[in-house]
C-alpha cells in the first residue's frame, strides 16, 4: 500500500475558512420557497415539473418511470425520453432527509442496474437511513427509451488479415499513412453507425439536456433542493446542474472529478498520464496488493514482463480459447488499463491472467478485456444477481455506443484529421502507447453534432459549498483535475485520499466515508487540507 504523505494542518486558515462556511447557506432553498421557484418553470415544462411518480415493487426496492422532453427549446412536440428509477427507501422514515440522487459514471453507465444489483452497500449507513437513494438511466442510457444505439451488434470480429495488413485499426500507435487511414476509416463507420441508428436523438443526450432532467426529477421527487452524489462522468453532471440550478443545490459530493475548463486534447493527455501512472503504481506494488499472486517478483520485474507482452503481442497475437483472432497488442492493452480501475478487486484476476499470457496463453486477458468476469465467478454472479421480471429496471442499451455519443457530442472536436494526428504524435511522446490509445479514441468524434457549452471554468453564482473528492492515484480522473475544479467552484472543498484506484466513497474506507456522509447528513463542511 501508498504510505500516506505528511499533512499539513494550517490551524488559522482552516478555523478562518471553516467560519466563511459556517456564514454561507448550504441548503440551496429551503422548503418554503419551492413552489416559487418551481412556479418559474414555463408553462410548457410544468407538465413533466409536475408529474407524479407511480412507484412499484421491483426486487427489494421500488421502481417507476420519468417523463422529460427530448428537446428542451420545443418541449411540447410530444417527443420524450422516458427515464427508468429505482429508488431504496430510507430505513429511518421519521427522519428523512430527502432523496439523494446519485449518478455512478460513464457516460453511459446504469443508476438502476447499479442499485438493483447490489449497488446500495456502496452508500454508508446513515445515508441509508436518512435518504431515499435514487438511481435513474441518464437520457439515452440503459433502460431508456429510446436508448442510444451505434449498432454494436453489427460489427463483425477482426480477422487476422487485418493485422498483419499493416493498416488495422487495433494498432495502438497508427504511424505510418495505412494505419492512420485505418484509423479514420474505422472511426467513420462508428460515427455512420451512431447516425443510422440513434441519428435524430443524438443531439439531444448532452450532458447540459441530462442535467435538465435532473431537476425534473428533483421536483418529481418532492424536493425543494437537490442532494446529489456522481462519480467519475456524474460529477460532469453535477457540475452542469449546479451552473444551470445553483440555487436548487442542497448538497453535491463530486467523487473522481473532470475538470470541465479542459480541452478534447488536455482531457485525453490527462488521462493518458493517469492510466499510464497508474500502471506503474500496479508494477510498484503489485506484491503489496496481491502477494504471491502477483506475476513477478521486483517492480522491475513486472515492467519487464509487460515490455515483453506488448512487444510479442504486436509481432503476433497470442492464442486464445475459442477465438481465431487471439490476444493482440491493443486487447492487452485494454486488459491492462480497465484493469486500473479497482486495485483491490482487479489486480489479483490481472495479475494471474498476465502470467498465464506469459507462459503463451492469452485467454484470461481476453475475457478481462471483453467485461467478463473470472470464470471462477461466473456462477456466484448468477446467484448474487437478483432475478426480475420488471420492465422498468431493464437496462439494455449499449454502454459503449452511450459513452461514445455523450462524450462526442459534450465537447468539441476538430473536424480536421490532421489536428488528431499533430496530437497523436505529441501525447505518444509525453505518454507512449496510453497517449496514443486515448488520441485514437477521440477521433471518433470528428464531425459529431456538438451540444455542449464547450471547455470552460465554472460559472455558478449562487452555489451553495460543494465537495470535491480527490484520488491521488485515480487513473481515469487524475487528482490534479479534482484539484482544478475545487478550486473554479464558487465555495468548492477538496477531500483527498492518498491511494489507488478511481474513486474513493464506498472503497477508500472510514475517513473518506464518514466525511462525505456527515456532509450529505448534517452539511458538515469539510476542513481545508482534509486529507485519508
Amino acid at each position: 500500500m501508498i504510505t500516506p504523505g505528511p499533512r499539513r494542518h494550517r490551524r488559522a486558515i482552516a478555523a478562518a475558512t471553516a467560519a466563511l462556511l459556517a456564514s454561507i447557506p448550504l441548503s440551496g432553498c429551503g422548503p418554503g420557497d419551492r413552489r416559487q421557484r418551481d412556479d418559474a418553470v414555463p408553462a410548457a415544462l410544468r407538465p413533466f415539473y409536475e408529474q407524479e411518480l407511480r412507484w412499484e415493487p421491483c426486487g427489494e426496492q421500488q421502481c417507476a418511470t420519468l417523463d422529460v422532453p427530448m428537446d428542451y427549446t420545443a418541449p411540447g412536440n410530444g417527443r420524450t425520453f422516458t427515464l427508468p428509477l429505482i429508488r431504496a427507501t430510507a430505513g429511518n422514515r421519521d427522519r428523512r432527509i430527502g432523496s439523494l440522487v446519485f449518478n455512478p459514471g460513464g457516460p453511459g453507465e446504469s443508476g438502476v442496474a447499479m442499485l438493483r444489483d447490489g449497488g446500495i452497500e456502496t452508500f454508508g449507513e446513515r445515508l441509508r437511513e436518512r435518504f431515499d437513494i435514487v438511481g435513474f438511466d441518464p437520457r439515452g442510457v440503459g433502460g431508456s427509451r429510446p436508448a442510444i444505439d451505434c449498432g454494436a451488434d453489427d460489427e463483425a470480429e477482426p480477422t487476422g488479415e487485418a493485422d498483419e495488413a499493416d493498416s488495422g485499426p487495433h494498432t495502438l500507435h497508427p504511424a505510418t499513412a495505412r494505419q492512420r487511414a485505418a484509423a479514420l476509416t474505422a472511426a467513420e463507420q462508428t460515427a455512420a453507425a451512431c447516425r443510422e441508428h440513434s441519428g435524430a436523438i443524438l443531439p439531444h443526450v448532452g450532458t447540459t439536456d441530462a442535467a435538465r432532467d435532473m431537476d425534473v426529477l428533483r421536483a418529481a421527487l418532492g424536493d425543494a433542493g437537490l442532494s446529489y452524489l456522481g462519480r467519475s462522468y456524474g460529477t460532469s453532471l453535477g457540475t452542469a446542474y449546479g451552473e444551470l440550478f445553483p440555487r436548487k443545490v442542497r448538497a453535491m459530493v463530486l467523487d473522481g472529478a473532470i475538470d470541465p475548463s479542459l480541452t478534447w486534447s488536455q482531457r485525453a493527455l490527462s488521462q493518458a498520464r493517469g492510466f499510464r501512472e497508474a500502471v506503474d503504481d500496479y508494477a510498484e506494488h503489485c506484491s503489496d496488493v496481491v502477494g504471491e499472486a502477483c506475476p513477478a517478483g521486483t517492480p522491475e520485474a513486472v515492467r519487464g514482463l509487460l515490455k515483453r507482452l506488448y512487444e510479442a503481442t504486436a509481432d503476433r497475437p497470442l492464442p486464445v480459447e475459442d477465438s481465431e483472432w487471439g490476444l493482440d497488442t491493443a486487447t492487452l492493452h485494454s486488459a491492462v488499463t480497465t484493469s486500473m480501475y479497482t486495485p483491490e478487486e482487479q489486480w489479483e484476476p490481472l495479475s494471474l491472467a498476465l502470467g498465464e499470457a506469459d507462459r503463451g496463453d492469452g485467454t484470461r486477458l481476453a475475457a478481462i478485456a471483453a467485461g467478463e468476469p473470472p470464470a471462477e465467478d461466473e456462477q456466484n454472479a448468477e446467484e448474487e444477481s437478483p432475478a426480475t421480471d420488471d420492465e422498468t429496471v431493464d437496462s439494455t442499451g449499449d454502454a459503449d455506443s452511450a459513452l461514445t455519443a455523450v462524450n462526442c457530442v459534450d465537447i468539441p472536436h476538430p473536424k480536421d484529421p490532421r489536428e488528431y494526428w499533430e496530437a497523436l504524435d505529441e501525447a505518444h511522446r509525453a505518454e507512449g502507447d496510453h497517449g496514443s490509445d486515448a488520441v485514437v479514441a477521440a477521433l471518433g468524434c470528428k464531425g459529431w453534432p456538438q451540444a455542449g457549452p464547450g471547455p470552460h471554468r465554472v460559472r455558478a453564482d449562487g452555489l451553495p459549498p460543494v465537495l470535491v473528492v480527490g484520488t491521488t492515484g485515480d487513473p481515469s480522473t487524475p487528482y490534479h483535475e479534482a484539484q482544478s475544479l475545487a478550486r473554479q467552484l464558487p465555495h468548492g472543498m477538496l477531500l483527498t485520499y492518498e491511494g489507488l484506484g478511481h474513486t474513493a466513497y464506498g472503497r477508500a474506507g472510514a475517513c473518506v466515508d464518514a466525511a462525505v456522509d456527515a456532509y450529505l447528513v448534517d452539511l458538515t463542511p469539510v476542513e481545508p487540507g482534509k486529507t485519508c
